[in-house]
């Protein structure tokens, strides 16, 4: 009978996202403890800030523990599954199984490729650490480290050696990184907050605490009336009244990049009034082209496209700012995105080279998006890279808008809905499609102007659909 070692064991860690994100939330598990994984073969799913993706072990063996249950957000760099690569019989836990298995010594590496989500890469690098002086390094101060540096990487910093630490450093409080900036940002000192982690690691609920029960103060005494209302601890809530959601995931990320966009750039927001019956015809023409038999062809067609031939004119609105070089970054493509209500609330996937696409083209990249964000299957580097959006309102009823910038981005235009109203037609008032645009841009960016000019190219597309030939 074999008996499972805990040298035989693997532990396969949240993998580095990258572009900033440090944490991600376990959807669903694939496997459970006793069943046989392969190299390659998906064990669980999970959501970060940018996208719900699937993420495969690099092993073979059987599931000995999974580290976390479902709906659990796990740092980056936190094992969440161990395996039995020796192929142990599963029935043959330890008697402390409740109890997690220690960690392997920091120094062994585990065999197999490096484990990375969906539309991410590991760069190769030939840079080794040299051997560290001094005591050895703690379990709980090797993940520490490892977080510091994937922080570094993150940033454009890169891998670099490590130099031995100082006394001082040996001393400074066991916190990851974003536990760190929480600290910083709530105004705790971390050398005052008790750990509870695994190794004194401080977590997030230690900076919390640490905020949320002051510490004595000495005051001079002073009669203090008995009527005196004492204010609770904590804030407490009916919960037959009131439901409290966590914010995590997609939600919180688009939060703090609208909150971010909001109060960076300067944004302008201008509205034009437009007649697209001839557009909605269009679309009906279109419908019955053999060339666009089976794809998604519908006035959102006909608007990207005339976004996109606005852009053409008037290129200087596809830009970003670059604030840390001061340089605006004029952009000779264009990505356009999309944005999409989806059950874990707004992304903005976008279609690369969308400026190069024929109509029939920019219409099976429109349904693909779609269909592929419906489903919860949009891949973070869809979400990476747009310069210009549109946000459809109009799909609510909704007449229009003031769309916030999506950041690192010019423009977005907001369409409202399109309904039959009294319109002033060679002459005669007549019953007509029409519907509201919104245009908002970063007036660091893009002056009146342009800004006007570009609103009147689409809406003049819209009104006479032909000038997409003559135009485009």
């Amino acid at each position: 009978m074999t008996t499972m070692t805990e040298a035989s064991v693997r532990e396969f860690k949240m993998p580095d996202v990258g572009e900033g994100l440090t944490e991600a939330e376990i959807l669903k598990w694939y496997v459970q403890p006793g069943d046989t994984v392969t190299d390659g073969q998906v064990v669980c799913e999970v959501e970060t800030a940018k996208a719900a993706v699937e993420l495969p072990i690099p092993y073979d063996g059987v599931v000995r523990e999974l580290r976390f249950a479902e709906g659990t957000t796990v740092d980056v760099g936190t094992a969440i599954i161990a395996v039995d690569v020796a192929g142990g019989a599963p029935g043959e836990e330890p008697a402390a199984a409740a109890a997690p298995a220690p960690a392997p010594e920091p120094e062994k590496k585990p065999e197999g490729r490096q484990p990375v989500l969906v539309g991410y890469g590991v760069a190769a690098s030939s840079t080794k650490r040299r051997p560290r002086k001094g005591p050895d390094v703690t379990v709980a101060e090797a993940v520490v480290q490892a977080s510091i540096q994937t922080e570094l990487n993150g940033h454009g910093h890169g891998p670099a050696t490590a130099p031995a630490p100082t006394a001082a450093e040996q001393s400074r409080p066991l916190a990851k990184p974003p536990v760190r900036k929480l600290a910083k940002d709530l105004g705790v000192d971390l050398a005052t907050v008790t750990p509870s982690g695994p190794d004194g690691i401080i977590t997030r609920d230690d900076v919390h605490a640490a905020v949320t029960v002051p510490e004595p103060v000495a005051v001079p005494a002073v009669p203090v009336s008995p009527a005196a209302p004492t204010a609770p601890a904590t804030t407490s809530y009916d919960t037959a009244r009131e439901t409290r959601v966590p914010v995590k995931g997609v939600r919180k990320a688009t939060a703090a990049a609208m909150v971010g966009s909001a109060f960076t750039a300067p944004h302008v927001t201008e509205f034009v009034t437009v007649d697209v019956t001839r557009t909605m015809k269009l679309v009906e023409e279109l419908k019955q082209d053999k060339d666009l038999h089976g794809l998604r062809v519908n006035p959102l067609l006909l608007i990207a496209k005339a976004l996109l031939v606005a852009i053409k004119r008037n290129p200087d609105i596809n830009a970003s700012w670059d604030e840390a070089n001061q340089e605006i970054v004029l952009k000779h493509y264009v990505n356009l995105g999309i944005a999409a209500a989806t059950p874990r609330g707004l992304i903005v996937p976008n279609i690369k080279d969308a400026h190069a696409k024929t109509l029939p083209q920019l219409a099976e990249s429109l349904g693909e998006l779609v269909s592929t964000a419906r489903e919860g299957k949009t891949s973070p580097a869809a979400m990476q890279g747009g310069t210009v959006t549109i946000t459809n309102v109009g799909v609510f009823g909704i007449d229009t808008g003031t769309p916030i910038l999506n950041p690192g981005e010019a423009a977005i235009l907001a369409v409202g809905a399109i309904k039959l109203q009294p319109w002033v037609h060679k002459g005669k008032v007549k019953p007509r499609q029409v519907t509201t645009l919104a245009l908002s841009f970063d007036h660091r960016l893009v002056d009146g102007e342009l800004g006007s000019k570009v609103l009147a190219d689409i809406a003049a597309i819209l009104e006479q659909p032909k000038r997409l030939i003559t135009w485009g």
